[in-house]
This record gives C-alpha cells, sequence and structure tokens, in this order.
C-alpha cells in the first residue's frame, strides 16, 4: 500500500471512529460479543481487525471493526494500518480468559495474523501447547519475544510453568549486552588467528604477576608502593581493516554462552549516550555493564553510575566555566590558565575515587561468585578523536586505568583507534597490535562468505585484489553482480592490475577499489542514474533538489523540473551503495565514500570538481548554518585559501563539520582542526598554513599546561619557528617559562612579544600579553608595574570598544589593588559602575565573568550579587554548591537563631522531603550541628536539579545575618573556581576571628590569593 493510500485509510479509520461515537457513550458496555473480540485479539501484539477471528469461526466476519473501535490505537507498519489492544483492556481480557485452553485456541484461530512475523504469538503459542522456550538459547531479539509473551501469559487464570520473569529480565539483558558485538560479527568471520592469540596472551597475563594481592591493593587506598602497570593494548589500522570486528570477536569467544566468568566493558565512543571528553561517562558505563553481569551487586553498582551522572553535570559546568574565562584575552590570562589547570586536577581527583570504588565492587563480586580473580577486560572503541598530543583526555584515561588496577590487578585496558600518541601522563609504554591485509586463505574464506563460491575465482581475485577487508567484500559484490559467466568473470579479473609489493601496494589498493566501485556502477540499469553515481560522491547529502540544480548539469543529464529529479532521486536511493540521510535525502555509504573521495579519476576528477563548484553556489545563496557549513565544506575540497574560506564562518556550523578533516587535504583539514578543535596528525601538521598550525599548537601547549606538563609544553614551543606576530604561542611560551621557574625569561619573553605585537597592530594579543606581564610583575612584587600595565590594557580594550575586556582588566586591577599594603578602593567603585552599566544581555553572555567581578565588589555594591543572579544565576557544579553548603552550615552553627529561616529556605527549594526534621544545615542525620556540608549541600543539589538555586540564594542574601556569613557565603560561590586557586576558596566564607557574630568591622568577604 502507498503512502498515499494508507494515510486515505487512516483518515477513514478516524472518521469511522467518530461517526459510531456520536451515537453513545460505548467505553463502558461491554456486550460478550466485544469481550469475545477481546479475547481472541489480547495475545495478538498487533492484528488486522477485518480478519480477527474467534475460536471456532472457519472465517472472520469483520465484526471486530465495530466491537473493538473503542479498545484499540491505529499503528502502521509495512504500509498498512493495524491495530493493538490499549494496555488495560488486554490486561483485563487476559485474566478474563477460561484458562490455557482458551488462550491456545484463541490464538490458533488466528495463526494467519502473524504467521509470518516471528513475536511473542509463536512463544505464547508454544507456551499453551506444552514446548517451553529455552532463555539460554536464545538471542536478544528472542529473548524479548519470550519476556513479554511470559508477561502476558502469566495473567491468563490456571497458567503454570512459565520461566522466572526476573531471571528472563537479567538474561535479556546480558544478551543485550552483547548486542552491538554480535552486530559487528554478523558476517562470517575470517582469519586474523594471530592477532586473537596475541589479544588473548595479553588478556591471560597472570593476576598474580602483580604484587600484592586485589585486597591488598583496595586496603592500601591509593598510597603506598605499588606494582607496576600493565601497558594498555592498542589496536590500530587503516579505516575499513577490521578493528572493532576484531575486539567483538574476541569478547564472544571470551564469553562463550553468556558466561559470566569474564567480566568485560565494552564502550564504544560512537554511542549518543557516551562523550569522549566526559571520561566520566566512561566510568557510569563500566558500572551499568557490570551491574548487569553481577545482579546481586547491581543496586551499589548502579548508585556509583548514578553519582557519575551527578559529576558528569557538575563537569559541564565546570568546563563551561573555564571556556567562558577563555574567551576573553583578560580572562584568559589571568584567570583562564590556572582554571583550566584546577579544573583537569579535580576531575581526575573524582574520576579516580569514583573508578576504584567500582573497582572495589568488582572485586566483592567475583569472591562472592567463587571465581578465581577473573581478568576484567575494559576495551574503548572509536577512540581516535581523543588520541593526540597533550589530550587531556588522554592523561585522565591513563589515571583511571591505573586507579583501576591500583584496585584490581587482573585489569587490561585495549583501545581501538589510530596509532598510540605519546602523552607525558603515561606510565608504561603500551603494547600494540596494527592490523594488515588478511592472508591469502582468509581473503578466499571472506569472499566465500561474501557469495563467491567458485574456490578458484575465489582465489584468483584474492591474488588480484589483495586483503584489504574491503577490497575483498567490493570484488565479491562485482563478481556477483558479473554472473557466473566464464566471459565475464574473466573480463572482472582481466580489469584489476597485478599487486606489486611495498611502496607501490597502497596506490595499487586504491585503484582496485576504484575499479571495483566502477564495475559495480556499471550494472546500475538506469544509464541516468549511472552517470550521477560516482560524481555524486562529492556530496555529503543528495536530495531531489540537489540533483536538479547541483548534480545534472556536469553530470550532462537534463532535469528541467524537480519533479523530474525526484524520479532519478528514487532509483538512486534504491542502491546499496547509498543509505538514507532524511526525509527525502540519501548520502553514499561511509566506508566507500572515505576510499573513493582520495582516488584521481582524469576527466571524472573534473566532473567531481564542477559538481562542487556548483554545491558551493548552491549553498552559498542558502540561508542557515547547514546551508554555510556545507559551502565551507566544498570550497574547501576546491582547496581555496584558508584564511578566505574562514571569512565565510558562522558561529555554530562546528557540529556540521566534524570528522570532515578525513575528506580534505592537510592544508584544508588544518583550518577545519584549528577551528573545530582536539589535534591533528603529523601529515595535517606539516601541510598546515602557519597561522592555523599556530593555532592547533597554541590549543595542545594549553592542554598540556592544563594538566601540568610544563616541560612537554616547552618542547612543542620549540617548533616552527618564527611565529607570526599576532600568535597565541607568544603568551604561552611567557606562561610555560613561568611555570618552569624560569620567572625572568618569562617576562622578558613577555616584554618583547608586548612591542612586537604593538608594531604588528596586533592590539587584542597585546591586551592579552599587558594582562599576563602584569601577573607575571605581580607574583614578582612589583606591583607599581603591574598596576600600569593593566591601566594600559584597560585603555586598549575600551579604545577597541570591548566592554566585556574592560571589565575584566579591571577586574584584575581590583584585584592587585586589593592585596596592596594600601588598598585602595577606586578599581573597585569602578568595577561595580561598570557591571551596572552594562546592558544585561552582553553581561549575560560572560556568565564566569560577571560572577567574578560580583565576588569581588559585592561590599561595595550590596546589590551587585541579587543582579547577578538575576542576571546569570550562581554556579551550579558541586565546588560552587559545596562551598555554599560550608557557609550555611558555618552561619547556623555559629548563630543559632539563623536556624529555623534557613531551614525554612532549604526546605522550600529542594522540596516537601528536604531537609528531614532535626537535621540542621551542615549535619547529616545523626550527626552533631555544623559536623559539615554533606547535608546542606545535598539540598542545593536537590534544589539545582528543580531549578530554585537561584531563589534560594536570592532568598540567602535577605537573611539577618549580623557576621556577614552567608553573604559571604554567596559570594564566594559565585566566584568559585573562577580565581585559580580553588582549594583556598573552599575556606573563603570564614570570616576573621572575632567577628563572628558582629557587623562592625563589615560583611565578611571571599578569601582571595
Amino acid at each position: 500500500m502507498s503512502t498515499k493510500a494508507y494515510e486515505a485509510r487512516k483518515i477513514f479509520t478516524d472518521r469511522l471512529r467518530q461517526e459510531l461515537r456520536a451515537g453513545g457513550d460505548r467505553s463502558h458496555a461491554v456486550s460478550d460479543a466485544r469481550g469475545a473480540y477481546r479475547e481472541a485479539a489480547c495475545l495478538l501484539t498487533r492484528f488486522d481487525p477485518m480478519l480477527l477471528r474467534l475460536p471456532g469461526e472457519s472465517r472472520a466476519t469483520g465484526g471486530a471493526v465495530l466491537e473493538l473501535l473503542d479498545d484499540c490505537t491505529t499503528m502502521g507498519v509495512k504500509d498498512r494500518a493495524v491495530w493493538n489492544l490499549k494496555a488495560d483492556v488486554r490486561d483485563e481480557a487476559l485474566r478474563g480468559l477460561a484458562g490455557p485452553e482458551a488462550a491456545r485456541l484463541a490464538l490458533e484461530a488466528n495463526l494467519d495474523q502473524f504467521q509470518d512475523d516471528p513475536g511473542p504469538e509463536r512463544i505464547c503459542l508454544a507456551c499453551l501447547s506444552g514446548s517451553r522456550p529455552r532463555p539460554a538459547d536464545q538471542s536478544a531479539g528472542e529473548l524479548t519475544d519470550t519476556l513479554q509473551a511470559v508477561l502476558w501469559l502469566s495473567r491468563v487464570p490456571g497458567m503454570s510453568g512459565l520461566p522466572d520473569v526476573e531471571e528472563l529480565q537479567r538474561t535479556l539483558e546480558r544478551a543485550r549486552l552483547l548486542l552491538p558485538l554480535e552486530r559487528l560479527v554478523r558476517e562470517p568471520f575470517q582469519g586474523r588467528a594471530r592477532e586473537l592469540d596475541e589479544l588473548r596472551d595479553y588478556v591471560g597475563t597472570p593476576a598474580e604477576s602483580a604484587a600484592g594481592s586485589r585486597n591488598e591493593a583496595a586496603t592500601a587506598s591509593g598510597t603506598g608502593s605499588r606494582s607496576a602497570p600493565v601497558p594498555p593494548l592498542v589496536i590500530h589500522g587503516p579505516g575499513g581493516m577490521g578493528k572493532s570486528t576484531l575486539l567483538a570477536k574476541f569478547l564472544l569467544d571470551s564469553v562463550p554462552d553468556h558466561n559470566p566468568d569474564f567480566p568485560f566493558a565494552y564502550i564504544d565512543f560512537e554511542r549518543p549516550t557516551l562523550s569522549i571528553h566526559e571520561p566520566v561517562t566512561l566510568i557510569a558505563e563500566i558500572a551499568r555493564q557490570l551491574g548487569i553481569q553481577y545482579p546481586a551487586h547491581r543496586a551499589e553498582l548502579d548508585a556509583l553510575a548514578d553519582e557519575c551522572q551527578q559529576a558528569a553535570h557538575s563537569q559541564r559546568e565546570g568546563q563551561d566555566r573555564v571556556t567562558q574565562l577563555h574567551q576573553l584575552a583578560t580572562t584568559r590570562s589571568v584567570l583562564g590558565r590556572s582554571s583550566s589547570q584546577e579544573f583537569q586536577l579535580l576531575a581526575t581527583e573524582r574520576e579516580t575515587d569514583i573508578i576504584r570504588r567500582v573497582a572495589d565492587v568488582l572485586g566483592r563480586a567475583v569472591t562472592s561468585a567463587d571465581q578465581e580473580d577473573p581478568p576484567f577486560v575494559l576495551v574503548v572503541d572509536s577512540f581516535e578523536e581523543a588520541q593526540y598530543r597533550g589530550s587531556p583526555v588522554l592523561g585522565r584515561m591513563w589515571a583511571i586505568c591505573q586507579a583501576f588496577q591500583n584496585v584490581y590487578p587482573g585489569m587490561r585496558f585495549v583501545v581501538s583507534g589510530r596509532a598510540y600518541v605519546d602523552h607525558p601522563a603515561r606510565a608504561v609504554m603500551p603494547r600494540h597490535i596494527e592490523l594488515h591485509e588478511l592472508d591469502p586463505q582468509a581473503a578466499v574464506a571472506l569472499l566465500a562468505s561474501c557469495g563467491v563460491k567458485d574456490p578458484d575465482v575465489a582465489r584468483v581475485l584474492a591474488d588480484r585484489v589483495g586483503g584489504h577487508p574491503l577490497s575483498l567484500k567490493l570484488a565479491a559484490r562485482a563478481a556477483t553482480l558479473a554472473g557466473s559467466g566464464t566471459d565475464s568473470m574473466g573480463e572482472l579479473i582481466r580489469s584489476l592490475p597485478a599487486r606489486r609489493r611495498q611502496f607501490f601496494r597502497r596506490v595499487d589498493q586504491m585503484l582496485v577499489q576504484g575499479i571495483l566501485y566502477d564495475r559495480i556502477l556499471n550494472h546500475i540499469a538506469n544509464r541516468d542514474v549511472r552517470r550521477l553515481a560516482h560524481p555524486g560522491l562529492v556530496l555529503r547529502i543528495i536530495t531531489p533538489e540537489i540533483i536538479k540544480n547541483v548534480l545534472a548539469v556536469p553530470c550532462g543529464l537534463r532535469v528541467e523540473t524537480l519533479d523530474d529529479a525526484r524520479l532519478l532521486f528514487d532509483e538512486l536511493s534504491r542502491l546499496d551503495l547509498v543509505e538514507p540521510a532524511g526525509p527525502e535525502a540519501v548520502r553514499h555509504r561511509a566506508d566507500i565514500r572515505a576510499i573513493m573521495l582520495r582516488l584521481p579519476g582524469g576527466d571524472r576528477t573534473d566532473v567531481m570538481r564542477a559538481v562542487e563548484r556548483r554545491a558551493v553556489d548552491y549553498y552559498a545563496t542558502r540561508e542557515g548554518i547547514e546551508a554555510r557549513a556545507e559551502e565551507i565544506y566544498h570550497r574547501l575540497r576546491l582547496n581555496e585559501n584558508p584564511r578566505s574560506v574562514e571569512e565565510r564562518w558562522l558561529p555554530g556550523i562546528e557540529r556540521f563539520l566534524t570528522g570532515a578533516q578525513q575528506d580534505m587535504s592537510p592544508r584544508a583539514a588544518g583550518l577545519l582542526t584549528a577551528k573545530l578543535g582536539g589535534g591533528a596528525p603529523d601529515n595535517v601538521m606539516a601541510g598546515a598554513d602557519q597561522e592555523d598550525w599556530e593555532r592547533i599548537a597554541a590549543r595542545e601547549v594549553e592542554d598540556l599546561l592544563a594538566q601540568g606538563f610544563a616541560e612537554a609544553a616547552f618542547v612543542r614551543l620549540g617548533e616552527r619557528r618564527p611565529w607570526t606576530p599576532c600568535s597565541p604561542l607568544h603568551s604561552l611560551l611567557a606562561e610555560t617559562l613561568n611555570r618552569l621557574g624560569r620567572r625572568d625569561e618569562a617576562r622578558k619573553a613577555a616584554s618583547d612579544a608586548i612591542a612586537s605585537a604593538q608594531s604588528a597592530g596586533c592590539a587584542e594579543q597585546q591586551l592579552e600579553l599587558l594582562l599576563l606581564s602584569a601577573r607575571l610583575a605581580e607574583d614578582a612584587g612589583d606591583l607599581a608595574n603591574a598596576d600600569r600595565e593593566l591601566r594600559v590594557a584597560e585603555d586598549i580594550a575600551v579604545g577597541l570598544g570591548q566592554d566585556l575586556e574592560a571589565m575584566g582588566a579591571l577586574l584584575a586591577r581590583a584585584r592587585l589593588t586589593a592585596d596592596a599594603e594600601s588598598p585602595d578602593p577606586e578599581a573597585d567603585t569602578q568595577l561595580s559602575q561598570r557591571l551596572r552599566l552594562l546592558p544585561d544581555a552582553v553581561l549575560a553572555d560572560q556568565p564566569a565573568l560577571v560572577r567574578a567581578v560580583a565576588s569581588q565588589v559585592y561590599a561595595q555594591d550590596p546589590g551587585a550579587l541579587d543582579h547577578t543572579l538575576k542576571v546569570v544565576g550562581l554556579p551550579t557544579d558541586d565546588e560552587a554548591l559545596e562551598t555554599l553548603g560550608t557557609a550555611i552550615g558555618r552561619a547556623a552553627s555559629r548563630q543559632p537563631g539563623l536556624l529555623g529561616p534557613l531551614m525554612d529556605i532549604l526546605g522550600d527549594a529542594a522540596g516537601p522531603s528536604q531537609p528531614q526534621e532535626g537535621d540542621g544545615p551542615g549535619s547529616r542525620p545523626g550527626a552533631s550541628q555544623g559536623a559539615g556540608p554533606s547535608n546542606t549541600t545535598e539540598i542545593l543539589r536537590l534544589a539545582r536539579d528543580r531549578g530554585t538555586l537561584n531563589a534560594l540564594a536570592r532568598r540567602l542574601l535577605a537573611v539577618r545575618d549580623k557576621s556577614g556569613e552567608i553573604v559571604a557565603g554567596v559570594a564566594a560561590a559565585m566566584g568559585a573556581g573562577a580565581n585559580g586557586r580553588t582549594k583556598r576558596r573552599a575556606s573563603a566564607a570564614r570570616p576573621a576571628e572575632g567577628n563572628d557574630s558582629s557587623g562592625e568591622n563589615g560583611p565578611a568577604r571571599p578569601g582571595r590569593p
């Protein structure tokens, strides 16, 4: 049935329903006929009401249409409208059946409704006929059907002997755990015996080889001597070589029949719920998968997974703050880099703490299961994005694995990605398995499994094609299309060049793939579609409109109307070389496209370039960031100057260009990497423009400094000099020298760079360098020079019309004067005025800066905190909440009269269940009042989750607290993490001794470095 016919039938059904209902309310009237039809349908997932039969009926009468009209919902399946019973109606019908025999007769009467679709109905019929399912032998899909069938049949009176539902659910969850692996090895696995042996050897290393038992390691709590960590194993090789398939085969071989004696976790960072930039999400997934494998410890592991989600929320807030601080020159130099290092440190501390507890649970789980210290294998797939020099993710992953091994020495870490990039955080050199082509025997076997049945043909093809799995699959497809005739098969083989060795092998491989792809295209029946297919490879998406306006003319086709284009599109979309990409949109398969784009093609290349030029023109006239992203993509593919392409950049297009570097020349990939973030392979760095190279290198140096690796940063800074005058590397060199203790050299480097930036007219770079130079002068005790350079920086920001930069420079000067022997209130006054004068919309663009300013001036301007809460709100990461919780607990402890108002404020914000009666702020149930911030911080988290945190904070500002402790706590929370010295901030809300209850000396202030 066509889509239009289906829609017409649905409209008719809805109208019929309305007409029949118009005669009166039938929903509660259950006649005998209606009840009989309900019972006939209650064990059917879906049914056609016109064909539904009652037991004993020789043919359907269509009576179900009228009787079940109010009992069902309509759904579309395979272009036809079908019905299914509503849940409450189904449940009532199941419980109303006379018994198992009545249920069996109802199913047998409607065999034609489900005989072509395996589903719960078949399981139900088998159970009702005396055949019980064997869950251990079933796939995940079959287990899903079995669980549904058991849930239905358990409601039938007199039904017995069904599998246990909870055990069935556990079996299903474990099967689903293996499902991603089983999908990777759907086709017969061939070869790789040596690589599988290497994996088994690596994982099979006795855990006893690590000094000390697991329990001793756990007891050590991260202290004391440790055995050398077992290095990770990195599997790498060209795309399409079968890295993921190898890992899937290894894991499935290791857990035959869902064997629970081999704990593992398989993490694929292509899953949307996991973020390679948030290692804590990996820990949550490890805990989730171990909870499925060890159900007795699932509650504990699920709690740890939930804690990971809370940590991820807090880390996102902290990372957002660091990103905001890096957006402005003034905050980047003064606050951003120290905040980055503190963020990485705190994130690593929290992640390693949680993973140690996960490892401890695993240790207890294998002990309680009487397992002999099995290895735990952590497999991380699709890890390429994090594998670059200086990657913070790589450093944090190292820390996670070492922490796990310290508690559970049998842990083994296997990574699939590009060849390992050295990182200064590593403790040992990783082991490697590089995947090469399949051996001849495996290549022949793969061809046979893909449909090449003649062994002689398979051997000849394997000899010509080589052992690249993708080449072999293309060859099998081409051979299948060529047919079994001797002439056609001989022609295919003769079209392939004889293989050469070593240097030429990769070139030959690409040539072979191109020839095979052409052979496949030549079998497209429609000549016009065939002409579109290859040039269309350069397009990331194909629609009827794109066929008409972009593809047709270069391909020599006359497509005058959109309807003509739709006819071509419909045939193109049926090819097995393309896949859906949205409504009326397709794209070429990624594995084919990635290879074919790199092939030279003579005249065909000219056609493809003409397509790309028309694509640029087409997208340039369209609105929206997605169209602009496609325009930039094709400009870069045409090798336009990166500087002119950059002028077309719009904020937000980054997400549409992620991963596009692989389709580009090194020079174009350099610009994309510079704009998108992350690292770049050596060939991209070598081919990138100097300006793009400097931006990529700057990011790597920033990452290294954030992790505390100043020596490695200094080595990177020694490359590709001299730099451009406006390069961000100048300030990073001074910062790195200062981190290395070479302070005089750092000040000189900053001074020289300031002069160079000024001569070149690089005002923004000069601004950043002045801020950095002022900080270095302050550290050296030269406050006069520091103040002078901050004033110059402020003037430059004002001259540039950058109000936020000017406010950042003034903030640095206010902090400088606050630390002087004779503080000057002028800076705080000016800062408060700037905060008041700037529009709220401007302030909202830089929450981290605005919060830091409010935290600085709140004593001078009592309304600054309330105004800032309205505009940008309080930070919601754990550091801010713990800071505020500490202040509230201390205020309640020192001033018992505040307990009641504080309890009311916390209770209203967190909901009726918090806080518990008798638990004052800062206390735990059963603990003495003021014992710590734990309970109050949890209440603040609840308020954050309910969206009432800012209202709570504003009410706290109105509490009559003479000591100023609570207001100081809100200010400290407001500025938490924005000064790079968060450990001192943790006690920021503490006023001077002797001022606990007196306001004579003014309100308490957050501590300053």
